[in-house]
């Protein structure tokens, strides 16, 4: 069962409980807390705790213990009940049980690697055979996952549900989310000032790369113009040695056929 579908059911299981304490008052809250303790399924109750019938009665001595238990099943750990349970009232068989499973939750929120003894100690469980029981059951109902190195004698947790908050908690969720946010706002100004960098960069790439090409186009342009001012400078040379040479064609003509001529004669 994921977390979702686990919240949902855990919910839906409560539903009842929430509904009587509408209408229970006085000393017979003590046994609505009991009972909500001891149903199957049932692993989270702030809307319980919360509920206005019972918080008036948790001012009457007669209730006040059984308060407390309840608080300890939102986010206390077994160790918590056995030393106060001088003043709390006796768990059942079941409500033992699953105070046991919250309590690997909540272990499994500081560690993934749980040593058998030290969850024998915390559990104050006598047989490894019953440690590895619970966690099984806990398994089977959704409250964690993952697996049993029984070589290593450790508990390896990949995954749990979520426990009730604890009130100490949500300030320190508060102040986690605002150095979140704050280490958020600075990465995307870090990026923010890498792109505008980069648009930079390729904008004065772009502007350098049309002015190379500029620069090309006005080397090649001066190049037809020098290519072309040289053919117009030769042709004009062949022009001016052309007529040169029927000058002098001419006249050796002219002083020549005279002598010719004679000489014919």
């Amino acid at each position: 069962m994921n977390e979702a579908n686990l919240n949902l059911s855990t919910k839906q299981k409560l539903e009842p409980f929430l509904l009587l304490s509408k209408s229970v008052k006085g000393i017979a809250c003590c046994q609505l807390i009991m009972d909500a303790l001891n149903a199957p399924g049932v692993f989270v109750f702030t809307e319980l705790y919360e509920s206005p019938n019972i918080v008036q009665a948790s001012q009457l001595p007669q209730v006040i213990p059984y308060y407390q238990l309840l608080r300890i099943f939102l986010y206390g750990t077994f160790k918590e009940y056995q030393q106060q349970k001088h003043n709390l009232p006796t768990l059942s068989t079941t409500q033992i049980k699953k105070l046991r499973q919250l309590t690997l939750v909540s272990l499994s929120e500081h560690t993934q690697t749980l040593d058998y003894a030290f969850l024998l100690n915390e559990l104050n469980i006598a047989t490894v055979r019953e440690l590895e029981d619970l966690i099984m059951d806990a398994m089977y109902d959704g409250l964690l996952t993952g697996k049993l190195d029984q070589r290593q004698q450790q508990l390896l947790v990949t995954k749990t549900i979520g426990r009730d908050v604890r009130p100490e908690q949500l300030d320190e969720m508060m102040e986690t989310l605002g150095a979140w946010s704050a280490q958020t706002a600075r990465t995307l100004a870090h990026l923010d000032a890498n792109i505008a960098h980069l648009q930079e960069t390729v904008q004065t790439n772009q502007q350098a790369k049309l002015d190379f090409n500029r620069q090309i186009e006005d080397i090649r342009k001066e190049c037809r113009e020098s290519s072309h001012s040289l053919s117009n400078e030769v042709l004009q040379e062949d022009g001016r040695s052309s007529r040169k040479a029927r000058d002098a064609y001419n006249i050796r003509k002219r002083y020549a056929d005279p002598f010719l001529t004679r000489c014919m004669c």
